[in-house]
């Protein structure tokens, strides 16, 4: 029997509850999900790549029944799910405008690579507003962010913040 690999891709610049959701959700629906962990300059990252991937290895940790893999990528995400086996994309929406974006993307995939599926996942209600943008911007203007990240995450940005200010 085959093994059925996914791959969800993104900067995840901190990880969100959203994304955790995503990623739990997605866990049950393959036997090993790799978390792609990619750079994107044009976001502003606030975290390394390096502390990226410790951050999401440190999240993921606890999920049990799937294998969940984290590594790095800087190439077309068909490039790197053709390199780790997937079959599955999976992407994560939150609202009409993510639709637009990931539709034309999944399109362009297709494209590339007719033997990997985007499969589509609506967030959890409740995390829908969560993102990453969002969630660093509001903790750098003093927010309370402990609805949109884990207790560690929170932690993490809450000194590299003090440590901008310094």
């Amino acid at each position: 029997m085959t093994q059925r690999i996914g791959l969800y891709p993104g900067t995840f610049d901190p990880v969100t509850l959203g994304h955790m959701d995503i990623i739990r959700r997605g866990a049950k629906l393959v036997d090993k999900l790799v978390i792609g962990v990619t750079t994107n300059p044009s976001k502003s990252p606030m975290f390394s790549l390096d502390e990226r991937l410790a951050m999401v290895t440190r999240e993921c940790a606890s999920i049990e029944g799937t294998v969940i893999d984290v590594r790095a990528f800087d190439s077309l995400l068909i490039h790197f799910a053709r390199s780790v086996g997937a079959t599955i994309i999976l992407r994560g929406l939150r609202a009409v405008a993510d639709f637009e974006y990931e539709y034309q993307m999944a399109g362009m995939n297709q494209y590339l690579d007719a033997g990997i599926e985007t499969v589509f996942l609506m967030a959890d209600v409740a995390l829908q507003p969560i993102a990453s943008r969002l969630v660093k911007e509001i903790a750098g203007l003093d927010g309370d962010i402990s609805k949109f990240v884990s207790p560690s995450v929170r932690a993490d940005m809450l000194a590299r913040i003090g440590r901008k200010r310094d």
